[in-house]
């Protein structure tokens, strides 16, 4: 069987080990650095550059991951590979989007079946992304599954090296909260789909314990023995931070992941950020 993945990232990398071990060959798709995609153990294409083939392999592909973003012109991916997709025939199609589609609620809950109310121009974009994606898969009968990934943290990317160096800050902004997901659970939580498609399936992937953004930069001080880092206002650090960091805190809610574990039968490995980063600590040795 084989997987085509466009926009091998972070989170893919994660699944093609998983995949290989279930004889699945996969290849991913970059813009400039194929030994990365490489070194996950999947073979890699240059897109832009290898157009041609791409499309074959879509063609012969048992299923496709989508994990590229949206940009400013739309989906990039169905912009060029529409009408091969449309022709593809594909037993799993899967397509990583965020929960920010939920926009701001004040802290509250949200689920699968909340009205899509995303804050900024990115969550605009992946709502109209996901609207895209669901109009090809319902012209064309194809098994499109939607994943909606809360803030993303793993090996390389936890807070433990900002901590040691002593540039981490606690930037509080009262009543903000944040859903977490370890990427060896985004993993799993794809293979089990792959494994048992539900086409027109929406999951949240998300821990059980959506937390503040001050106490798990705490955690990982009292983990590594270090001082915790001193709180720092929002509105006093916002002109400081990137226009990316910002956005994250333009938001706050809570995401139910009910679907996951209920629908593809999922038990988190790290269901919250202290088993999270107790993992990457000690597989830093």
């Amino acid at each position: 069987m084989e997987m085509l993945v466009f926009g091998h990232g972070y989170s893919a990398a994660a699944l093609t080990p998983l995949l290989i071990s279930q004889g699945w060959r996969v290849t991913g798709t970059t813009r400039s650095d194929p030994a990365r995609v490489a070194a996950s153990g999947a073979e890699p294409l240059l897109w832009p550059g290898q157009e041609d083939a791409l499309r074959a392999t879509l063609a012969r592909a048992d299923a496709v991951l989508i994990s590229a973003a949206p940009g400013p012109q739309g989906d990039p991916v169905l912009a060029e590979f529409a009408d091969d997709l449309a022709r593809a025939r594909l037993r799993w199609l899967g397509y990583l989007s965020t929960t920010g589609v939920y926009g701001d609620r004040q802290g509250g809950w949200v689920d699968e079946d909340s009205v899509l109310d995303g804050s900024g121009p990115r969550g605009q974009a992946r709502i109209r992304a996901e609207a895209a994606w669901q109009a090809l898969a319902r012209d064309h009968d194809l098994p499109l599954h939607i994943f909606r990934l809360a803030g993303i943290y793993g090996p390389g990317r936890g807070p433990f090296e900002k901590v040691r160096a002593g540039t981490a800050r606690r930037i509080v902004k009262p009543g903000q909260v944040f859903s977490r997901i370890h990427v060896e659970d985004i993993a799993q939580v794809l293979l089990a789909s792959i494994n048992a498609p539900q086409p027109g399936g929406i999951y949240n992937v998300c821990d059980d314990d959506p937390a503040p953004p001050q106490d798990v930069i705490e955690h990982a001080a009292r983990l590594l023995g270090l001082p915790v880092p001193p709180t720092v206002d929002f509105d006093e650090a916002a002109p400081l931070m990137s226009p990316m960091a910002r956005s994250f805190y333009a938001d706050s809610k809570r995401v139910r992941n009910d679907r996951i574990k209920r629908d593809l039968g999922v038990r988190l490995r790290y269901p919250d950020y202290r088993s999270g980063l107790a993992a990457l600590l000690e597989a830093e040795g």
